[in-house]
């Protein structure tokens, strides 16, 4: 069975550097069966997360097949996979695109980790757009079975994980041709 998973909006205040305060809303991804449970699994991880009084403002089912959190990330990413197979009855391509959630810490990134995740897949395959999300957390689901609490284990460690810091030489990997003149 896969997963469903659902975008929810947070308003609530909250502290500053200086001390001031200020009313933010941010977007949360929660894994649930209904809305109804996506409302109190993101209540129940947000009183965990702040003392203050929030209000959730809105709740939508998101459209990502896959979840993907990465060591020493802290953005989150839209990947667009287009999987391409060949219809042998009408010899004409068939593009079906598919979105994953993929942690990173900056566009170059999210495409490597994204080849990554797709490395093994048999198919054709092309990435025709990766942008940043406004999502601050994902919240998946475990059901504490036998197994799976090393799997939340593991999910936590990755998404908490801090980014390393950068070289102080960026090297560039790409090639390129060169042109020659005539």
């Amino acid at each position: 069975m896969s997963a469903t998973w659902y975008e929810c909006k947070v308003k609530y205040r909250k502290t500053d550097e200086t001390g001031g305060q200020k009313v933010l809303t941010e977007p949360y991804l929660v894994d649930a069966l209904s809305y109804t449970e996506a409302e109190k699994r993101m209540t129940e991880e947000m009183a965990a997360y702040t003392s203050e009084e929030f209000k959730i403002t809105a709740i939508k089912v998101a459209n990502y097949a896959e979840i993907h959190p990465f060591e020493n990330a802290d953005r989150w990413f839209k990947s667009k996979i287009t999987l391409i197979a060949y219809d042998e009855e009408s010899g004409k391509e068939r593009k079906t695109s598919m979105y994953m959630l993929v942690q990173a810490n900056d566009v170059r990134e999210a495409f490597d980790n994204t080849l990554h995740i797709m490395k093994n897949t048999m198919g054709e395959y092309s990435i025709p757009a990766i942008s940043e999300t406004a999502i601050m957390d994902v919240f998946p689901y475990f059901s504490g079975e036998e197994g799976e609490s090393e799997m939340l284990e593991r999910f936590n460690a990755l998404k908490a994980s801090k980014p390393e810091k950068p070289e102080a030489e960026m090297i560039d990997h790409m090639e390129f041709e060169t042109a020659v003149e005539e």
